[in-house]
C-alpha cells in the first residue's frame, strides 16, 4: 500500500479510518504506528502499542462518508438513499440529476451505485459547493459532475434517467425536471416539511406523471442481548419522499 492511501483499521467493537502516512494515530485503544501500514496489505493485521488486533480493510463509501467526510446540517440518509435505488430501479449505467448538493453526501451515494453512468448534481451556493467538492474529491468517485448553478433556471441535461430534488422551493423545479427526463424516467423530491410536500404533489399532478406516492421512511434499531428491545436512541423521521415517474 502506499503513502496517501485511505484505509479502515477494524476491531470487532471499533474502527479507525486513517492516512497512510509518517506518524502514529494516537487512539483510545492504544497507538498506531502507520509506517507499518506501507508493509501491509488488506486482509492483514496491525497491532496498538497496547496490543490491540485490527484487521486492514479498503473502506467503502459508507464508512468515507460516515467518518472522514465533512458534514452541513442536514443530509440525506443511507436509509433514504436505499429506496429511492429501490423504488426508482436505476441501473449502474444510468445518467442522474441532483439538486440542493449540500455536502454532496446524496450525489457521493448515487454515483457510487451508477459507477457506468453519471451524476450531475447542481448548487447555487457557493460555500455548500466548496464543501460538496471535497467530499467528492474525497470519496475517489470520477463519475460526479458538480455545477454551481442555479437549477431553477433550467437543467441543462436531456433523456435522464432520475433527478432528485432536496431544496426549498423544489415546487418550481418541477416544470424543469419534467423536461429533463426520459419518458419512464422519475423524479424524487425530498422534502423535510409537510407544507412542501404538498407544494410538491400540486405541481406535479399539473405534468404527465405516474406512479406518484409520498413516503416517510422510518427506521428502528432493536438492541438483541438475553432479551430483545428497540434502541431509545436512534434516527425515525428524516422527512418525506415524493415519487413520480414521466409518462412522456
Amino acid at each position: 500500500m502506499k503513502e496517501g492511501n485511505i484505509v479502515l483499521l477494524i476491531a470487532k467493537d471499533v474502527s479507525y479510518l486513517t492516512e497512510i502516512r509518517k506518524g502514529k494515530l494516537h487512539t483510545q485503544d492504544g497507538i498506531f504506528d502507520l509506517n507499518e501500514l506501507k508493509k501491509k496489505s488488506f486482509g492483514e493485521k496491525i497491532k496498538t502499542h497496547l496490543k490491540k488486533e485490527f484487521v486492514i480493510v479498503k473502506p467503502n463509501i459508507v464508512d468515507i462518508l460516515e467518518k472522514k467526510a465533512k458534514r452541513l446540517p442536514q443530509i440525506i440518509m443511507p436509509k433514504d438513499v436505499g429506496l429511492i435505488i429501490a423504488y426508482t430501479g436505476i441501473s449502474p449505467d444510468s445518467l442522474v440529476v441532483d439538486a440542493g448538493t449540500g455536502s454532496g453526501f446524496l450525489a457521493i451515494f448515487l454515483a457510487n451505485y451508477v459507477r457506468l453512468g453519471k451524476v450531475v448534481t447542481y448548487e447555487k451556493n457557493k460555500k455548500f459547493a466548496k464543501i460538496a467538492k471535497e467530499n467528492i474529491s474525497l470519496s475517489g468517485l470520477t463519475n460526479i459532475k458538480l455545477k454551481q448553478k442555479d437549477i431553477m433556471k433550467g437543467i441543462d441535461e436531456k433523456n435522464v434517467d432520475l433527478i432528485t430534488l432536496d431544496m426549498k422551493d423544489a415546487e418550481k423545479v418541477i416544470g424543469h425536471a419534467y423536461k429533463a427526463l426520459k419518458p419512464g424516467g422519475w423524479l424524487v423530491v425530498y422534502s423535510p416539511y409537510i407544507e412542501q410536500v404538498i407544494s410538491v404533489v400540486k405541481e406535479i399532478e399539473k405534468k404527465n406523471f405516474s406512479n406518484v406516492k409520498t413516503i416517510e421512511n422510518m427506521v428502528r434499531e432493536w438492541q438483541i442481548k438475553e432479551g430483545a428491545r428497540p434502541k431509545t436512541i436512534g434516527i425515525m423521521h428524516t422527512g418525506w419522499l415524493t415519487f413520480a415517474r414521466k409518462v412522456g
